[in-house]
């Protein structure tokens, strides 16, 4: 059993940076990891996927803004800088560990993943204009 938990949101003004962090508790195995977000009303969507070699994928909407990374040395914790924000980055955001590709994380049907792999609670970013 993997158990995940996320920290780190918070309220920002529009521009201003947050940094979220994902701390995998259990051995999730060759799983990739990935962040992602649900906004008020809406469906929940990837925001970006990282691969145990390191390699990255990231939503149309956070690229050149938002990173992903893993600790240096410790594979089970995850970040998310998050830069130049906007208020449409409003969201509740969720770690996975998943039984798929970093591809999968960012496609349009990401959704469906939400039933497969480990998830954690959710930290809310709010950014107002």
């Amino acid at each position: 059993q993997v158990t995940l938990m996320e920290s780190g949101g918070g309220s920002v003004q529009s521009g201003g940076s947050l940094r979220l962090r994902c701390e995998a508790f259990g051995d999730y195995g060759t799983y990739c990891m990935g962040w992602f977000r649900q906004p008020p009303g809406k469906e929940r969507e990837g925001v970006a996927g990282i691969k145990g070699d390191g390699s990255t994928n990231y939503a149309d909407p956070v690229k050149g803004r938002f990173t992903i990374s893993k600790d240096n040395t410790n594979r089970n914790i995850m970040y998310l800088q998050m830069n130049r924000l906007k208020p449409e980055d409003t969201a509740m955001y969720y770690c996975a560990a998943l039984p798929a590709l970093a591809d999968d994380v960012v496609a349009d049907d990401a959704a469906r993943l939400v039933d497969f792999g480990y998830w954690g609670q959710g930290t809310q970013v709010t950014v107002s204009s």
